[in-house]
């Protein structure tokens, strides 16, 4: 090797530091987003709040209220009866959760409350933005893909996520309800990649040099993206219908938890939503672990060899996909079907810092 060429090698201090400081700025921008959103689901009026307990409790009240009707019986007197009240009603939707209209979203969707959600999505974009610089100028610092370890890999993830959220708003989908939970795990998932799994900016080892590291690794951090809102969404649904179910039975929820779960979609609507974007990705997923084989025969020579990354990807594909089956089964609709998405992700969160971390493998290269 010329000096020329181990001149190239070396990582551009400069961008990386630029890198650095870009990171720890949209974690900055990020937390005034945060604050925003807890301003969007505190201090938005309550004005709204209720549809789902109308919806589920409401008695039919004019008809009890009739007035009394004369009838003629057979001997010629007169009986004054009052008409019984209708029997309350309470339909289902396919998924087995009871058909109520949707939360407003976030804040009840009152001018006070929308101002904030408004500052919130604009605080992500520019947060977005900003990491996407950091992402890109530690690419630029060592001239390759910015996932070649484990600090690389959470930048993005948390990147792809947030990109993902603002491409659902774009695309006019009321999901502003994921803002909330979605800045509150970037947050966690940028402090985590820049104290534990800070790693300085390098060059790859040699069994990553190849382009199927751009094509592979991308569609995985694209995945995980498009499962974690998919994950968000199944715990929510499984509160959501919890509240709904409490309320039909005749209960009487907390105060804190009406405020909070009568903005979100209807349970219904939160299953729906989780698997679609679950079924949606799906596919993507099947090819991630394909295109991973082929990576590894280029690389090792043999495409399967049961690596413990190779296994714990497969065992997400066959979560997922038990996942999907019961999905479309009559018999494990709802929150038994939930159950095994939150189970999935589960597996899929595993492969992403279990193996790399507490697992010594063919992939331990990605390292901390």
């Amino acid at each position: 090797m010329n000096l020329a060429t181990t001149l190239a090698a070396e990582p551009n201090e400069n961008l990386a530091s630029i890198s650095n400081v870009l990171i720890y700025s949209a974690m900055a921008v990020y937390l005034l987003a945060f604050f925003a959103h807890m301003a969007e689901w505190i201090l938005g009026s309550r004005s709204k709040v209720g549809r789902t307990a109308a919806a589920l409790t409401a008695e039919p009240e004019a008809a009890a209220k009739a007035p009394a009707v004369t009838v003629k019986a057979k001997g010629g007197t007169a009986v004054l009866e009052r008409p019984k009240a209708a029997p309350k009603v309470v339909t289902r939707s396919v998924t087995g959760s009871r058909d109520v209209p949707d939360g407003p979203g976030a804040a009840a969707g009152d001018e006070k409350g929308d101002l904030y959600g408004r500052i919130a999505v604009s605080l992500t974009v520019l947060g977005f933005l900003v990491e996407f610089g950091g992402v890109l100028t530690r690419a630029m610092s060592v001239e390759r893909a910015p996932w070649g370890n484990m600090y690389e890999f959470n930048i993005t993830f948390s990147t792809m996520a947030v990109g993902v959220y603002l491409s659902l708003l774009a695309l006019k989908k009321n999901v502003r309800w994921l803002g909330l939970p979605l800045i509150t795990s970037v947050l966690l998932d940028l402090g985590l990649a820049v104290t534990v799994l800070y790693t300085a900016s390098d060059q790859l080892v040699p069994a990553l040099h190849s382009y199927w590291l751009w094509i592979h690794v991308s569609t995985a951090i694209f995945c995980g993206a498009v499962f974690y809102v998919g994950a968000v969404s199944t715990i929510l649904y499984l509160f959501r219908d919890s509240y709904e179910n409490k309320l039909s039975g005749g209960g009487q929820p907390g105060r804190f938890a009406t405020s909070v779960l009568e903005r979100l979609p209807a349970a219904a609507t939160l299953d729906k939503f989780s698997y679609r974007v679950n079924a949606a990705v799906f596919p993507l997923w099947t090819f991630t672990i394909i295109a991973g084989a082929i990576w590894a025969g280029d690389a090792w020579g043999r495409y399967w060899g049961w690596d413990p990354k190779e296994v714990w990807s497969f065992i997400t594909w066959v979560a997922y996909a038990c996942y999907l089956h019961a999905r479309a089964t009559a018999g494990w609709k709802g929150r038994k079907a939930a159950y095994l998405a939150l189970i999935a992700f589960g597996c899929w969160l595993f492969n992403y810092y279990g193996v790399n971390i507490f697992v010594t493998g063919k992939h331990s290269y990605a390292g901390v």
